[in-house]
């Protein structure tokens, strides 16, 4: 076990499936000598060469396109693309190929691979550098959405996904990479990346969160504790799509209560479809409204003023309140 952070996590798993897999290919802007724009690469390419860590041109669509080549032809390819802000170039390869090659031959082709994409707020970056976008993602058919909210995570469902037959767009909270701390063993492990984690089981209020918002919430928590010592269930949602509905109804039948607490903008939103789909399967449990604590329907603003944007620790604890006191 060695103490680390989310973005040694994440560069320690892709050292592992490089290790474990020779047909595993990572390739993205700058991750080689570099070592990324965030350094979540750094050291893989001396390590193992130019071949297997590819520096690639300024092209997203040039990286995802390579992916696809490289997919079908038997290789596991890794591509990262620097900030989710930046995917829309490659998003022609992922929506019209990557997830259609399997459909598209009868299953003669697949294309399996893992897609890194730096994501959400919290970095006061410029425009482009904090949007979150997870539900346009989880609309897709044929892909996987997975969201780690601490290191131990990190690293587990990474490797995890590095062992999917699907393609994976794996999200990176940048605001947790390096913010904590935490125990993670040394060796192979996996999480499973379709399973929701409950972090904390509880019977009078389930609270759903994933990436970074799962850290704003667990730090919210002590205060809203202090005034209101209840047994509340803690999920981290883990996969966006598919999402884990067998875990997180058994929770809300159990508690009546719900609160979702993520950071994109509400309208048709992950936090939504959660919503609906509770109202619709457990509502003759619900003792009280599902309350979402999300962003809001705006461009993410720049630099600090998205703190102002972001779910803030007094308004995850009004929408905890919210639902606990309604009668």
């Amino acid at each position: 076990m060695s103490e680390i952070k989310v973005i040694d996590a994440i560069n320690n798993a892709l050292e592992i499936g490089l290790e474990k897999n020779p047909d595993l290919i990572l390739l993205g802007e700058d991750i080689g000598k570099q070592g990324g724009v965030f350094r979540t690469t750094s050291g893989l390419q001396a390590k193992f060469g130019e071949e297997r860590v590819v520096d690639t041109p300024l092209s997203e669509q040039g990286i995802m396109g390579a992916a696809v080549g490289l997919s079908i032809n038997g290789h596991l390819p890794v591509p990262e693309l620097q900030f989710d802000g930046f995917i829309w170039p490659g998003f022609d390869q992922i929506i019209n190929h990557i997830t259609r090659f399997r459909t598209r031959t009868r299953g003669r082709y697949t294309t399996p691979m893992v897609i890194r994409v730096p994501f959400g707020g919290g970095i006061h970056a410029l425009e482009h550098h904090s949007e979150s976008m997870e539900s346009i993602f989880s609309h897709i058919p044929g892909i996987n959405v997975v969201i780690p909210s601490d290191p131990y995570s990190a690293k587990g469902l990474l490797l995890d996904c590095l062992e999917s037959k699907d393609p994976v767009i794996f999200l990176e909270p940048k605001k947790i990479y390096r913010a904590i701390k935490q125990e993670v063993p040394d060796e192979h492990f996996k999480i499973d990346s379709k399973k929701a984690r409950i972090l904390r089981s509880g019977k009078d209020l389930t609270i759903i969160s994933y990436g970074a918002c799962m850290y704003d919430t667990k730090k919210a928590l002590p205060e809203f504790l202090k005034e209101y010592p209840i047994d509340f269930e803690l999920i981290d949602l883990v996969s966006l799509s598919p999402i884990d509905y067998d875990t997180i109804l058994e929770s809300v039948k159990k508690t009546g209560r719900v609160v979702i607490i993520n950071e994109e903008n509400p309208n048709c939103g992950l936090a939504s479809e959660l919503s609906a789909t509770i109202s619709e399967k457990c509502i003759k449990h619900l003792k009280a409204p599902v309350k979402r604590v999300t962003g809001f329907d705006v461009i993410i603003p720049l630099l600090k003023t998205e703190d102002h944007y972001l779910p803030t620790k007094t308004r995850i604890i009004e929408g905890l309140k919210e639902v606990i006191n309604y009668k």
